[in-house]
């Protein structure tokens, strides 16, 4: 198959080659993104100042998390045509044959409408909404519109993977104050260098799908001094963040520290040539996306320690 316009519902008419296993139909929640999402949403929950119960906190992340999963085998759904081209995606479950296209957009709608019914019933009814729209955003407006028409696909759609700390603090509270959105802006504007690292060294795979991926319309040079501007503009946030309700000297000392290294990292990125590159297999873009991992886990769980031992007296800069 080499023409990444076929629509899914061409792909869902092609019979499974294997019988699927649960495993197969596990991968199609993307597992590791949703890793993420339970995570960041759990720091949402925790951070806000409002307690908890144990069992609705527990509600509230199970749901974020199939509405999370949901999303995913959405987005696997509909774009199982270019993830049979990509080698990085051509191993998962539809592509390979072992799930039906169709089967994934019957789990994906029956967990989102789970997922949001039960949140809302769990917590309240504004984290619902946030959910339904977190949900909608990342299937409808960035995987259907935004991945496959501008190279700010992964700019605008960053949206959707930022929103689960203000959907736990949303369901803590039931309502809204900055420091969720902090939480946001966070992983709103660590999102380009994330991807945009990935994409420096896996160029070949958008280039044959068709997608306007910033290194296929720009090329990768500009590419690097993207992750260069946005980086720069991250480490500003993050430090900021510090000294707001959610921040301290824990957290302050993290984002100096991870900060200066993810500035270094894009630095040399920035100075890259395409021989460079190329030479030594993108090591320095390598290095750089692996580096990002590490980054938001750190900021999200310096977040978490400040909010736990605030109430010993500790944390903050109270």
């Amino acid at each position: 198959m080499t023409d990444a316009s076929i629509n899914a519902s061409t792909v869902s008419a092609q019979p499974c080659a294997d019988e699927a296993s649960f495993g197969d139909y596990f991968a199609l929640l993307k597992p590791r993104v949703m890793s993420l999402v339970v995570f960041t949403a759990l720091v949402g929950l925790l951070a806000a100042p409002v307690p908890v119960h144990p069992f609705v906190g527990f509600c509230a992340i199970l749901f974020i998390a199939i509405g999370g999963g949901a999303s995913g085998a959405l987005n696997m759904w509909w774009d199982a045509d270019i993830d049979r081209i990509m080698k990085r995606t051509r191993r998962r479950s539809i592509p390979s044959g072992k799930v039906d296209a169709g089967e994934a957009l019957a789990i994906g709608l029956t967990l989102s409408g789970l997922s949001v019914i039960m949140l809302g019933l769990a917590t309240n009814w504004l984290a619902g909404a946030f959910l339904a729209f977190t949900i909608f955003f990342y299937v409808v407006v960035y995987t259907m519109w935004l991945k496959r028409l501008t190279p700010q696909n992964i700019v605008i759609g960053g949206a959707a993977g930022a929103f689960p700390p203000v959907i736990g603090w949303v369901a803590a509270t039931g309502s809204m104050t900055l420091e969720p959105w902090l939480m946001f802006a966070l992983t709103f504007m660590w999102t380009p260098p994330h991807f945009w690292a990935l994409a420096l060294f896996m160029r070949s795979d958008y280039d044959d799908a068709g997608v306007p991926m910033l290194t296929v319309t720009h090329g990768r040079r500009a590419t690097r001094w993207h992750i260069l501007v946005y980086t720069g503009l991250l480490a500003l946030l993050a430090v900021g963040t510090a000294f707001s309700g959610i921040g301290g000297p824990i957290y302050l000392t993290v984002a100096i520290v991870m900060n200066a290294l993810f500035l270094r990292g894009a630095w040399q990125i920035a100075r890259r040539t395409e021989d460079d590159s190329e030479a030594d297999n993108f090591k320095a873009e390598r290095a750089f996306f692996k580096l990002s991992l590490l980054y938001l886990f750190l900021h999200f769980g310096a977040i978490l320690l400040e909010a736990l031992i605030k109430p010993f007296g500790l944390g903050g800069w109270s």
